[in-house]
This record gives C-alpha cells, sequence and structure tokens, in this order.
C-alpha cells in the first residue's frame, strides 16, 4: 500500500521539504513539498535519490564491540552501555576532563540529537567537542564575534532580492546555500536590471551563468578582496552616512586599505585590473548588493582574513541591514557558542594550547591532542554521525591516533571506517526513523524551523540518539532513572500544552539539584516528553527554546502568525511546531531589528579587528613549491556528490570514480588523456585517480569531489580519499582550519595499465 507523508532533505543546509510516497518501508517518488515555507516546493537532483541512505546493505542493527584480533562481536544494548559507562567513568576520575573529546554530533539534518550528546561532555567534565565545522567555518565565527560583539552573530546574505551579487568561492548551482538555489540564479541571469559576478579559479556552473567571471589564481582571494576595498575607498565610493551611523573604528580601516597596492593586488590574483576596478564600482554603486561565500575562501590561504575582507565589502559599502544586502538573523537551536579565547574561562588544549571558537576545537589540531605524551593527552573519544578517518584532515594521523585510544565509541546508522576503528559501534536509528530537525534556520527577515516526524519504523536493534543518551547518563550514574513529580505533572498539563507547571517545577528542582543542569534535557526527554503525541519525546528540549525564543523575538514570533501572551507564547510556538509537518514560519522581523541582534552595548560593528589588520599589513605572496607544482582544490560540490551518509556508490548516475579535473595543456604536457589513470602525490601521501580533462579549471590547478573514499560492504575504499593528501600543519595559524582548498601536488601518469 502506498502512503504520501512530508519530510525534508537532510544533505545539505537547505534542508528543502519534500513530499514522500512510500511503499513496503521504502521511498517510492520523491518530489518537492509546495506546503514547505521556504522551499516551497524546490528540490535538486540529490534529494530524489535519498532511498539509498534509507536502504542500504551497510546499516547497523545491532551493538558491536570490538574484540582483540580486530573482529567485532554483536552485544545487547544493556551489555555495551554498562561497559561504556564503566569505563568513561574510569577515565574521568581517574585522568579528569582532559582525557575525553566528543567528535561531531549532527549533520545536515540531525541536530535534534545535540541537544542529548552534549550532555556527555557535561558528565565527563570535558570542554572539548570537535565537528566539521570546526574545519569549515570558525575562522568566520571568530571574525564575527570582533566586528558583532560574539561568536553566535552570524551573518546571511538577501541573494533573492539584491541587484547585484557577489559569489565568492562558492558555486551554488552544485552546493546550493541559498534558497532554492538554480532557480534563484535563472531569476537573476534573466533580469537585465541585476548582476552576478562569480570569484572562482574554476569556471564553475554558477560562472558560466554570471555576467563577469573573476578567474583568479588559485589562493589569491585575500588579494582580489583587498584591492577591490581599496579601490572603493580611494575613489570614495564607501556608504559615509552607513559607517559614520552604524560602525567604529572605520579611520584605521580606511587607512589600511589606502595602503593597497592595487595594480600589483590585481596582478598577483591574476584578473584584469579594468574588470576588477568595473565590479568594485558596480558592487559599490548598487542600489542593494550581497556577497555570498563558502569554503572556496573558508579553507584556502588566508582563511580568516578572507572572512574579515568579505565582509568588509558589504559593511564599507553599507549592504548590511538592509534588504538584497547581508544581515544578521536569529537561532532557534543554539548551535554555536561564544568562546572568546580572551576570556581564561574557555580550556585550552593539553598540546596545542588551542582555544575553542564558538564553542568548537578544530579537528586539526586532534591527532597531536590523542598522540601527546602528557598525562593529560586525550584518551576516550565519542564519535557521533561523523566520520573523521575519511572527512577531517590527515587521515595517516588520524588512524594513528585512533589505534592509540583507550575507548572509542562511534554512535551511526553504518559501518563507516571509522566504525572500523572503534571499540564500540552503536547502531542509530536513520533521520527518517525517528524525530529529528535541522540547526540551519538562517533566514532573516523571515525566520522558520522544520520539525521532522518519522516516516519508518526504526531497524529493528537501534535506538534513537536521545534514548542512547539518556540511558548512558542513568548508567553512568549521573541521572535517576525517574523524576516522578515531574512525570505527574507533565500528565496534568499534557491536555492544555502549556506545561507552565512542570517547567516552573522543572527550574526549581535544577535549582535545588546545580548538577543536573547540564542534563535537563534527557529530564525534560523522560518527564514532559513521555507526554508528546506520536512518540515526539526526542522534542520536549523545543519547549524550553521556544519559551527562550518567543521572549527575544516577541513581536517577530507575534507578526509570522502564532498567539499568546508574554507567558503563553512560547508553548503555542512549540505546539505549532510539533503539528507543521511541512514546518512552520517562526518569526517576522523589520530589518530595523538588526542593529538589536548586535551584541556589542553600542550597537555598532566594531570594524577594525587588530590581528587582520596586521596580517592584512604583512599580506605576501604564496611561494610555488618546485616539488609539487599543482595546487589541488580538495572537496569540489557535483552534481552526484554529496555527504557520508551516501555510501551505496549506485546512487550515482554520473562521475563514478571521483575523476580529477585537469587542463587539457597540463593533461597534454604529462601525456594523460581522459580517462587515464594518474597518481596525485601531495608530501603526506599518493592516491591513485581517474583524470577527466576539462578546461574549466585553470593550468596548474586541478579539482577532486568530496563525498567518496568509503568502503562499501568490505569493498575496498571507492574513489578519492582526499585526507590521504592532506597534512593537519597545513592550516590557518589562528583558525587551525585546513586548506583543503590549496594543496600543493604532483602528478603523474598511473603505471597502472588503461583508462576506466
Amino acid at each position: 500500500m502506498t502512503t504520501t507523508d512530508t519530510t525534508a532533505c537532510i544533505l545539505c543546509s537547505r534542508n528543502c521539504g519534500l513530499s514522500v510516497e512510500i511503499d513496503d518501508n521504502r521511498f517510492k517518488k520523491i518530489k518537492g513539498d509546495k506546503a514547505h515555507p521556504f522551499s516551497q516546493g524546490y528540490i535538486c537532483q540529490k534529494a530524489a535519490r535519498l532511498e539509498h541512505y534509507q536502504n542500504h546493505d551497510d546499516r547497523l542493527t545491532t551493538p558491536l564491540q570490538r574484540q582483540s584480533d580486530g573482529s567485532f562481536k554483536p552485544v545487547s544494548w544493556d551489555e555495551a552501555l554498562d561497559d561504556i559507562a564503566q569505563r568513561l567513568v574510569a577515565i574521568r576520575d581517574q585522568h579528569g576532563g582532559n582525557a575525553f573529546a566528543f567528535l561531531g554530533g549532527g549533520g545536515q539534518g540531525n541536530h535534534l540529537g545535540g541537544a542529548y550528546s552534549r550532555q556527555l561532555l557535561a558528565a565527563m567534565k570535558s570542554y572539548f567537542s570537535y565537528n566539521s565545522l570546526g574545519q569549515e567555518k570558525t575562522g568566520d565565527f571568530w571574525v564575527n564575534g570582533r566586528l558583532f560583539g560574539e561568536q553566535t552573530c552570524h551573518t546571511t546574505e538577501d541573494v533573492e532580492h539584491a541587484d547585484y551579487v557577489l559569489f565568492i568561492g562558492t558555486n551554488p548551482f552544485q552546493a546550493h546555500g541559498i534558497p532554492n538555489a538554480r532557480d534563484t540564479l535563472k531569476h537573476i541571469k534573466k533580469d537585465p536590471g541585476r548582476t552576478m559576478v562569480v570569484v572562482d579559479p574554476r569556471r564553475t556552473e554558477t560562472a558560466k551563468m554570471a555576467d563577469i567571471h573573476l578567474q583568479l589564481r588559485p589562493g589569491t582571494d585575500a588579494y582580489l578582496m583587498s584591492a577591490m576595498l581599496a579601490i572603493i575607498v580611494t575613489e570614495g565610493l564607501h556608504d559615509r552616512d552607513f559607517l559614520a551611523k552604524h560602525c567604529r573604528g572605520f579611520d584605521q580601516v580606511e587607512k589600511a586599505l589606502r595602503a593597497i597596492p592595487i595594480a600589483d593586488y590585481a596582478a598577483r590574483a591574476d584578473v584584469p585590473l579594468a574588470t576588477l576596478e568595473e565590479v568594485a564600482r558596480g558592487f559599490a554603486n548598487a542600489d542593494s548588493a550581497c556577497v555570498r561565500i563558502d569554503l572556496g575562501i573558508q579553507q584556502t590561504l588566508n582563511t580568516t582574513l578572507n572572512g574579515y575582507l568579505e565582509k568588509l565589502l558589504y559593511l564599507v559599502t553599507g549592504n548590511f541591514g538592509k534588504p538584497g544586502g547581508n544581515n544578521l538573523h536569529t537561532m532557534l537551536l543554539p548551535i554555536l557558542g561564544d568562546t572568546d579565547e580572551r576570556n581564561p574561562k574557555y580550556r585550552r588544549t593539553a598540546h596545542h594550547r588551542m582555544f575553542p571558537i564558538a564553542g568548537i576545537y578544530p579537528p586539526n589540531i586532534l591527532p597531536d591532542e590523542i598522540l601527546h605524551q602528557g598525562e593529560d593527552r586525550i584518551r576516550a573519544v565519542f564519535v557521533d554521525s561523523a566520520n573523521p578517518l575519511v572527512t577531517w584532515a590527515d587521515t595517516r594521523a588520524y588512524e594513528k591516533a585512533f589505534a592509540s585510544l583507550e575507548l572509542s565509541v562511534v554512535i551511526d546508522v553504518t559501518m563507516t571506517e571509522t566504525a572500523r576503528a572503534a571499540h564500540y559501534v552503536l547502531p542509530a536509528s536513520s533521520q527518517f526513523e525517528k524525530w529529528e530537525a535541522t540547526g540551519f534556520n538562517l533566514e532573516f527577515p523571515v525566520n522558520g524551523f522544520h520539525l521532522r516526524h518519522p516516516l519508518f519504523l526504526p531497524k529493528e536493534g537501534t535506538l534513537p540518539e536521545p534514548e542512547i543518551y539518556t540511558r548512558l547518563l542513568e548508567k553512568m550514574g549521573v541521572l535517576p532513572e525517574r523524576f516522578p513529580k515531574l512525570e505527574r505533572l507533565a500528565r496534568l498539563e499534557a491536555k492544555r500544552g502549556q506545561y507552565l507547571a512542570t517547567l516552573a517545577a522543572l527550574g526549581t528542582l535544577l535549582a535545588r539539584n546545580r548538577q543536573w543542569i547540564p542534563h535537563a534535557a534527557s529530564i525534560v526527554y523522560r518527564t514532559i516528553g513521555k507526554t508528546l503525541p506520536d512518540n515526539a519525546a526526542a522534542s520536549a528540549p523545543l519547549l524550553a527554546l521556544t519559551h527562550v525564543y518567543a521572549q527575544l523575538h516577541y513581536k517577530a514570533v507575534k507578526r509570522a502568525g502564532h498567539q499568546g501572551n508574554r507567558l503563553t507564547l512560547g508553548s503555542n510556538l512549540f505546539q505549532a511546531i510539533l503539528k507543521g509537518r511541512s514546518g512552520i514560519t517562526l518569526s517576522e522581523h523589520r530589518f530595523t531589528d538588526i542593529w538589536s541582534l548586535i551584541a556589542h552595548n553600542d550597537r555598532r560593528v566594531h570594524l577594525a579587528i587588530p590581528e587582520m589588520l596586521d596580517e592584512l599589513a604583512g599580506l605576501t605572496a604564496s611561494i610555488t613549491d618546485q616539488a609539487y607544482p599543482f595546487v589541488l582544490m580538495a572537496g569540489e560540490r557535483r552534481s552526484y556528490n554529496a555527504n557520508q551518509i551516501y555510501r551505496d556508490p549506485a546512487w550515482r548516475k554520473v562521475d563514478p570514480h571521483g575523476a580529477m579535473r585537469m587542463h587539457p595543456e597540463d593533461a597534454e604536457r604529462l601525456g594523460i588523456e581522459n580517462g587515464d589513470k594518474a597518481l596525485c602525490r601531495s608530501a603526506r601521501d599518493s592516491i591513485e585517480v581517474v583524470v577527466e580533462v576539462d578546461d574549466s579549471v585553470r593550468t596548474g590547478m586541478v579539482t577532486l569531489p568530496h563525498g567518496f573514499g568509503m568502503r562499501y560492504k568490505d569493498s575496498a575504499p571507492i574513489g578519492p580519499e582526499l585526507n590521504r593528501l592532506t597534512d593537519s600543519q597545513h592550516c590557518d595559524p589562528l583558525s587551525r582550519t585546513p586548506f583543503h582548498k590549496h594543496v600543493p601536488v604532483q602528478i603523474e601518469k598511473s603505471s597502472t595499465a588503461g583508462a576506466v
């Protein structure tokens, strides 16, 4: 029998709404959900193949315990969690919180479990949380903290309404990241009154649609952006009124920009000066303009400086806090923290003395923190919905580090490469077998949220993360198994859906037992959660979050159509989320609200960041390594690569090998033809790749996609294992973000006979 339902895609940060047909516990048909308040029926081709995630031969269905010979033995949940709890407590009590680190937690769509996984850090008295944002976005978060007052102040861009759009280091045609990306790009292209500029070393799909493509030399983004800013300032195109009213420190920034040798920097970026001037003037003179960036400038040379310059482009020109510009936004789920390194309360790591940014430590340093010989080294890790041995820089270092751990536990839906190296593997229910949500609600002025209900019964033997972590905390003796008074109150209030007395009683309980405060998620899961309809217990922590959100953004929540007073609006918002099967609109702000979202006491943007101005003044050309003459841009977005949840290679219609793109002139010089195998070697390691001859790349550069290098049904790794080539030391000195988009390599034709 075929049934229809709604859910959302889990492959990128957009999380587009889906309308699905289900038959025999499988996806039969997937299309866009027109009722979704934001994507409104839009999807890309990747979402249509989610059956390859939900049902494949590598799904886990029982806890596994590693044996001394390296094999795995099935065990019961109680056996696994009893032993894990005992070993965690022993490590904590003997070595302290420095001995434990938490890795991952979430993914593109399963953020609801993050409220529960974070509790384990508190139980272990540890601060050490590592995730993929720490090798992608923390330089950006650090700059936000200095400019806007807190690292939780995150920016978005109003591409849909901008007259002039500048895409730098991003290819939204493939990477998405903006609302209904391909439709939006088509609208801009067709409108003669709008301009699209793409800055990218490759002629991407987005670049082919652009009015202007600045095909700069890889790794020279800082030169190009600082030259643009210098043109704007020297020609008096900056918005003096905006800067005087809303910013501080422009005089220091102006002095630094006037010292930029514009023509020299354009030459270093290898872009025509006249075209660069045209773009700078067009951007500054547009009625509305915005900048959209991504990993292309966040994982290359001058990572953190790139983030600073990108923001200066829209701040100096006054394209902030307005329609069609860049803006701050609200968040319902607190996926970011504010951990300024100048505050001594935030713990630095034992070996590198590294500080957290937005509450996150950089994965690049983790192998050293594990292999560190001191008593305070990391001895145990929990890995949740992540595969660091494949996806984080320096696979070789991670393999060595994991082999030295006293305890490693992986929670996942499948037997990943990291799971193969773990002591315990715990099978999670899939994202379509449990209540879930994403924290990527990043819109402004209208923001939304989509709580996804289960489409399928969980596979037998699996558990959702809230249950796993709550059981573990109970077995560690951190929490009792029952809270009878709260349970009774919750049952009494369930019919009204307000839970005000229950929340008040919870506050009293936590005030009397402060050691339970970090574990409030599991407490409401075991109490209020039991009373929620359709087994929606995992969503119980949202009740507190909606109350906080409704208080902070009361007028904006009311504008979105939610009813209630200061006391009841949060509960009503929670009930709307529970019932909104296609997602809901959370809030509707005014652009004047932007200034209340700035965290500095004066509600101004503090433009002058001394560390960034020093780095800008000391900007020097990168030195080409003659031994490794090619620049590899690792992790390219393509039509048929995605995050690591797609493991069955059958999902790909094209590019089955994850081919390396190379310019025809380079291929001819090396004697390589289309489809040949080649050896790609860095200073760290080498991998064999299949070559695709493609003139969209510059000479001297090559590209490889992410989302490959995984095993399936005990196969050899399928496609390029990118992080065998990357070195954890090759990174930004401030944020430790890896330079994945600028890996020096050498390439030679493989001795393996024949083309593929």
